[in-house]
């Protein structure tokens, strides 16, 4: 039976049909919001994964090229693998949902969104996120959900909730907020610096809305959903770990674990294990060596939440407010064009900016048709050594992507725009020790880079994390400044806030439980903002306090003109003739647009100025008096023509080569020579007519 569902969300209509389609699925909803059409679709395997202590939850969110009636690009007429913004899709959709699923299941659960049909008015990302939470909701997999997600625009100073792709790519502000019937539980912005309580304003306009779906879901959920099914818990006994208490003391864990140095924690850790392993109520006993492994990370957990929680007191010695030792230097990497190393702790990154011309801007392919292309680029980098393990690389996985594309978001809004600064711009992080936020390093890192390569930007931007550990109350938090590694394992939130002295620029909140009380949103973006403020103020101010007045001279040079768009053709000339001949002569790259805009590129000055000059030849209207340098290119015997620019010439007749009487244009002229002529306007035959003999020579 096919049951359909309705409300009205922001103006605009979501519908959900069940039962039509995807009906061996524990769950399925064809989502329908204005035109745009995802099938969301939630499965469960019907055993635990051996051999895994993680929840093994994976989010697909697949582009087809159909929904926007394209042709993927390419040879292979055929969706390959998942755009960059697909990949993000898949982990924002992740984040709310994952704390809400049974931590002790081992059971694989996929929850599949294919986007069938675009409306440009209605974003499919937020379709998705609506749609998984449904086909989870009302199937028979254990959840603790539903949860809705609601996006926020900001145009012209005008608040939109689910605004349309244009208004999202073009506003001040990219808010997504997600929560569940009591509580915001994960939020993801990018803004050109929002002061900090409107930016609070908004988080909570947003989940007022997530209330109303998850309520529609609930209503669903209701008429037809599923009882959740049992599954098999991988929690470890109580006993295994009333042993292993009898073997390391709950005050010797708290001694092994209490360190500001990671790889020694980790030691300790390793010889706690084998203590246990070497017991003969575990050596003798294979059930319950096989939990030793699980059990140790949860008794070093409860440690550190006990040792934060009730006595303020963090595994590094620090107080809860204390940022790490920081330090920061600009240059290290000789001959690219800017680089910058931001050390925080245990956390290094370095930073380092290429500049490239305007045509080097990647090009994206994907269900947005209001971008084209990336003119600034970040991407990180987080190898195996950085944590001091070995593995192999197999290119950036969805972490990476996911933190390049936030540093990425820190910094866009203050950069200049194309027209101030015509350049494309790359920034690389390079992870060189991570114990916590790297992706915040990387931020503050990326910004001292482009200062360094003589990126005009508008305002320093620095990042920060801050964690949480809860009690068994709303009330009982710790808030921590500056999480490590072990603050954001065994922690209940990693929420990081990047901005300027003015406001935010992105905000990317991970939590471990069902949501976040006010208190604690108001609480983790207000210490966030005085951490960044200690930041930048600090040492990233002596290292680099604005950005250079002039790019590195290892970067290419690039100045910029307008040509009428009438005089496009002049300039490219027949098959490119005119165009061609510029670059072969000064060496430079030239690219000019559709709309007229040209861009110069190249190391010399000189060759620059030269060719721009050509350029700017070439698109004059000639008017008498106007004076040209050019070279003889063909000589006649009434003259000789000057070529005063490529594809262009003129004749000076031989009555104007000399004031005196010329027999031969030889006996002055010869194929080659540079002269310098004035514009006398046009012959009787509409050519241009050029003399030497009034104007002074060379």
């Amino acid at each position: 039976m096919v049951k359909t569902y309705t409300m009205d969300l922001a103006g605009r209509t979501l519908k959900v049909e069940i039962g039509k389609v995807g009906k061996q699925a524990n769950g399925c909803a064809f989502v329908q919001y204005g035109d745009t059409t995802l099938l969301c679709t939630a499965t469960e395997a019907k055993a635990p994964r051996d051999g895994v202590d993680f929840f093994p939850l994976n989010i697909e969110y697949s582009e087809k090229f159909y929904s926007i009636g394209k042709f993927p690009g390419g040879f292979n007429k055929r969706e390959a693998k998942p755009s960059e913004n697909a990949i993000l899709t898949d982990r924002m959709i992740d984040r709310p949902m994952r704390p809400l699923f049974p931590k002790d299941m081992r059971n694989d659960v996929t929850v599949e969104n294919m986007v069938m049909a675009v409306d440009p008015a209605c974003r499919p990302e937020l379709v998705a996120m609506i749609g998984s939470s449904i086909a989870v909701a009302i199937s028979d997999i254990p959840w603790d959900g539903p949860c809705a997600s609601t996006q926020i625009g900001l145009v012209d100073g005008q608040m939109i909730i689910n605004p349309s792709q244009e208004q999202w790519d073009n506003g001040d502000m990219k808010l997504t907020v997600a929560s569940t019937a009591e509580k915001v539980i994960m939020i993801e912005a990018g803004a050109k610096e929002v002061p900090e309580q409107d930016m609070i304003r908004y988080i909570y306009e947003a989940d007022a809305v997530n209330k109303q779906v998850v309520n529609f879901i609930n209503s669903i959920v209701a008429e037809i959903g599923k009882e959740k099914q049992p599954y098999v818990s991988a929690a470890v006994p109580q006993e295994v770990f009333d042993a292993i208490k009898t073997i390391v003391t709950p005050e010797e864990m708290e001694n092994l674990v209490f360190t500001d140095d990671k790889m020694v924690r980790d030691k300790n850790m390793d010889d706690v294990t084998e203590k246990i392993l070497a017991d003969p109520r575990f050596a003798e006993n294979e059930e319950w060596a096989a939990f030793v492994g699980d059990a140790v990370y949860q008794y070093e957990k409860k440690t550190v939440r006990k040792m934060i929680l009730k006595d303020h007191k963090r595994p590094d010695g620090r107080e809860i407010t204390q940022i790490r030792p920081l330090s920061a230097e600009i240059d290290l990497i000789p001959r690219v064009h800017g680089s910058a190393m931001f050390t925080r702790g245990q956390t290094q990154i370095c930073d380092v900016v290429t500049l490239a011309p305007l045509s080097e801007a990647q090009r994206v392919e994907g269900l947005d048709p209001f971008v084209t292309e990336k003119r600034y680029i970040h991407q990180y980098n987080f190898p195996a050594y950085s944590v001091g393990e070995t593995k192999v690389s197999r290119g950036p996985g969805r972490r990476e992507i996911g933190h390049g594309a936030l540093a990425e978001r820190a910094l866009l809004p203050v950069l200049p725009s194309a027209e101030e600064f015509p350049y494309a711009i790359r920034a690389v992080s390079e992870t060189f020790e991570s114990n916590g936020s790297t992706s915040m390093a990387s931020t503050c890192a990326s910004c001292m880079a482009l200062m360094a390569a003589g990126v005009p930007i508008k305002a320093p931007v620095a990042g920060i994390s801050c964690g949480l550990v809860t009690g068994d109350t709303d009330d009982d938090f710790v808030l921590l400044t500056d999480i490590q590694g072990l603050e954001d394992f065994f922690g209940d939130m990693d929420f990081k806030v990047t901005g300027t002295h003015k406001g935010i620029t992105a905000i990317q909140m991970d939590i471990k439980i069902h949501g976040l009380t006010r208190a604690i949103v108001e609480g983790a973006i207000g210490r966030c903002k005085d951490a960044r403020e200690f930041i930048m103020n600090g040492v990233m101010h002596d290292a680099i306090a604005e950005p250079r007045k002039e790019v590195s001279k290892y970067a290419p040079k690039i100045i910029s003109m307008e040509v009428p768009v009438d005089k496009i053709g002049d300039v490219v000339g027949q098959r490119g003739k005119t165009i061609n001949e510029i670059i072969a002569r000064t060496g430079v790259k030239i690219d000019i647009t559709d709309d007229g805009k040209v861009s110069i590129c190249g190391e010399d000055q000189a060759k620059l100025d030269e060719a721009k000059e050509m350029i700017r030849i070439i698109i004059t209207d000639f008017e008498k008096g106007q004076i040209f340098k050019g070279k003889v290119v063909s000589i006649k015997e009434f003259g000789a023509f000057i070529e005063f620019a490529p594809g262009k010439e003129g004749m000076v007749h031989i009555s104007k080569i000399s004031k005196e009487r010329l027999d031969h244009v030889e006996d002055i002229l010869t194929l080659g020579d540079e002269v310098t002529v004035v514009c006398l306007g046009k012959d009787r035959m509409g050519r241009i007519s050029f003399s030497m003999k009034d104007v002074a020579q060379n």
